[in-house]
């Protein structure tokens, strides 16, 4: 009687199959990660037109853009366009106090009671999926979008009609409530209103990086002054905000002098470039090899340069 002999895989044929699936997924995983990516960053996109949609709702509900930050150091837009990003109870649940010489309740103080609790909570809507740490700073969410501060350093603003910056939406840190959209000469699409920034790892252990702190004044916006993505380092005012041991930081110095003036970069995790909102509320990607003088004319509201189209 014959019995029929059962066949296996051999030692061979199975390392053969095993080679075959790694490439596969060799050849599948960057392709999964990419599409992941422009999904993430399809999610920034949007979040910018949120944002770039909501200050034209607080503008035309003020006849103003709101502040960038008013004295020091608080009170910047990331409260003022809380009812206009779908956030109506995070923003009723802000005290403003009373306080006749401060009606708009631009010094609030984030941190601090009776605001403790309501500063601690995220808003996703000003969190690009793409920049991962999602960092505290003390208690307070970093975030990554920043508004126009100019081309210049910061210390070397002061004035919203300087002639240095062609008077930047949000250049004159000190100003509240004056510089509107009907006050741009240069073109609403041809001026930047907010850019990406990159959150820095934030206040952890004694290690501090100010970065993508945007309830903090100087820390909520960013200057055309350095390219996107540059790789010379943002100058921090003081070394103490910019101790950065995490590699995936970017470069910074806390020594700022007359040649490398205070100022933050736009920077994004995205390859390649930056997503910004221009004052006309679209959208673009801004590449990391644009002209710098084209980068910063971008800044300018009433610059006068001539910028074609296609040159960014």
């Amino acid at each position: 009687m014959n019995s029929q002999q059962r066949r296996g895989f051999t030692l061979i044929e199975l390392l053969v199959v095993i080679a075959i699936i790694g490439v596969l997924i060799a050849l599948l995983l960057p392709a999964v990660q990419s599409a992941r990516e422009a999904a993430r960053r399809a999610q920034c996109i949007n979040n910018l037109k949120q944002i770039g949609l909501a200050m034209h709702n607080y503008a035309d509900a003020n006849g103003t853009l709101p502040p960038g930050r008013n004295a020091c150091c608080w009170g910047t837009w990331t409260v003022f366009v809380l009812p206009y990003v779908e956030q109506h109870p995070m923003y009723n649940a802000w005290n403003f106090g009373s306080n006749v010489s401060d009606p708009k309740g631009v010094l609030l103080t984030y941190g601090s009671a009776p605001n403790t609790t309501v500063s601690r909570t995220r808003v996703m809507a000003y969190t690009c999926p793409s920049d991962t740490p999602n960092s505290l700073y003390g208690t307070m969410p970093m975030y990554n979008y920043g508004v126009n501060y100019g081309n210049t350093g910061l210390g070397q603003q002061g004035n919203l009609n300087g002639v240095t910056f062609g008077g930047a939406p949000f250049g004159d840190l000190m100003s509240v409530g004056t510089f509107g959209f009907q006050a741009i000469t240069d073109g609403t699409s041809q001026t930047l209103l907010m850019a990406e920034v990159v959150q820095g790892q934030g206040n952890v252990n004694g290690v501090s990086d100010i970065r993508g702190f945007a309830c903090w004044g100087d820390a909520s916006g960013f200057e055309a002054y350095l390219a996107p993505n540059s790789t010379f380092p943002d100058v921090i005012y003081t070394p103490s905000h910019c101790l950065y041991p995490y590699q995936q930081n970017p470069p910074c110095i806390g020594t700022p002098s007359s040649t490398a003036p205070s100022m933050y970069g736009s920077r994004s995790r995205h390859p390649g470039g930056v997503n910004v909102a221009m004052c006309d509320g679209s959208v673009r990607f801004i590449k990391n090899s644009i002209s710098l003088l084209i980068w910063r004319s971008l800044s300018t509201t009433r610059g006068s340069e001539v910028i074609s189209g296609d040159a960014y």
